[in-house]
């Protein structure tokens, strides 16, 4: 049962490496998906009710983040995170700069991050528009974009990057196009080094491998759930923009790839 939450409970982050604890997954012969999704639609339509009321908090979003990770390891989904402490090494917000496989890590990622540093999204327009997830998306500051015009949507995360930033907010930025378990190097841009250097910020790299919960086809957010893929996140040292930033993206790039060497998924690096 959800309920309004007013402080941070079970922070991950107290410790460097979280792993799925063995008693975590609840037998059923029930279908992992039809375990999962009725849950996941539960949570966020209670969490949309307390938008509608203003009062879906910071903490409120945390909580849910929890409940939803705990359903995904109650179906058998086991998860590892590592380099925690690095959230808590420096003052100050920061860019984090990741990958974007699926759905799960816009919703791992304010469970993380968001009791130690203050969190923002950028997300697409269509994300802020849909009936189930706009109303929590838009609740919680993100910076939105179009991504139908690339000069626009750079100076509206310059813009609102910077206001966020001076707020105390960090930001959590995937400079892919759009979700894929593929990590294209190509199709990785600069926007988050570019924001980082502007208003001097160190930039935080994540690695992260999430395809245990599938794209789906009509709707990405409900897709395969697939027990046999292990989910990693790693989060790497925050890193000071010198020059134009080129070394620091080139490090960021390095270490998603090697992570996702280090993970046995070579096959989903296209270099």
């Amino acid at each position: 049962m959800m309920k309004i939450v007013t402080e941070y409970d079970n922070i991950l982050a107290k410790q460097d490496v979280y792993k799925t604890p063995v008693d975590a997954e609840k037998k059923s012969s029930l279908p992992t998906e039809l375990r999962f999704f009725p849950n996941l639609l539960h949570i966020f339509f209670y969490a949309n009710k307390l938008t509608r009321k203003n009062i879906y908090n910071r903490y409120n979003w945390v909580n849910s983040s929890k409940m939803i990770m705990d359903g995904l390891e109650k179906v058998g989904v086991k998860i590892e995170i590592d380099g925690m402490h690095n959230l808590s090494s420096f003052d100050g917000p920061a860019v984090f700069i990741g990958n974007h496989m699926s759905t799960l890590e816009t919703i791992a990622l304010p469970r993380i991050i968001n009791p130690v540093k203050p969190v923002v999204f950028v997300t697409k327009e269509e994300l802020n528009s849909t009936p189930l997830f706009g109303p929590i998306n838009s609740s919680r500051h993100p910076i939105i974009v179009s991504r139908k015009n690339a000069r626009e949507d750079l100076m509206q995360v310059m813009k609102q990057g910077a206001e966020r930033l001076e707020d105390g907010r960090s930001i959590i930025l995937f400079p892919q196009k759009t979700r894929t378990p593929i990590f294209d190097q190509n199709n990785f841009n600069t926007l988050g080094i570019k924001l980082a250097k502007r208003n001097n910020v160190p930039v935080v790299p994540i690695a992260l491998l999430t395809d245990a919960w599938g794209n789906g086809k009509i709707m990405k957010e409900f897709g395969k759930i697939d027990i046999s893929k292990k989910v990693h996140f790693s989060f790497g040292k925050p890193m000071e923009i010198t020059g134009n930033g080129s070394e620091q993206h080139k490090q960021v790039v390095e270490f998603i790839i090697s992570h996702l060497k280090k993970w046995g998924r070579e096959e989903l690096i296209l270099e």
